[in-house]
């Protein structure tokens, strides 16, 4: 017999987690919008969420943009 799903668990939940992953890798709001099938950006806008230790990843990246480096926000390795 199949388990029920938790009763305040919904597929849009589901769909949220998975919009709101896929900015936190660094997916553009362009992006978002074709995966999510919004025609709008503010609709798109909500699954944009600040993320646990992404602010750190950010100074690092502007840190080393002032050195002449790149550093990709969804990557740990350094070019330049």
């Amino acid at each position: 017999m199949r388990q029920p799903v938790a009763r305040d668990l919904h597929f849009h939940d589901l769909r949220h987690t998975g919009a709101t992953l896929a900015a936190a890798t660094g997916a553009t709001l362009a992006d978002l919008m074709a995966r999510i099938g919004h025609s709008t950006p503010a609709m798109a806008l909500r699954y944009q969420h600040a993320v646990h230790g992404r602010d750190q990843q950010i100074a690092a990246a502007l840190s080393g943009f002032a050195q002449g480096k790149v550093i990709a926000l969804n990557a740990r390795s350094v070019t330049g």
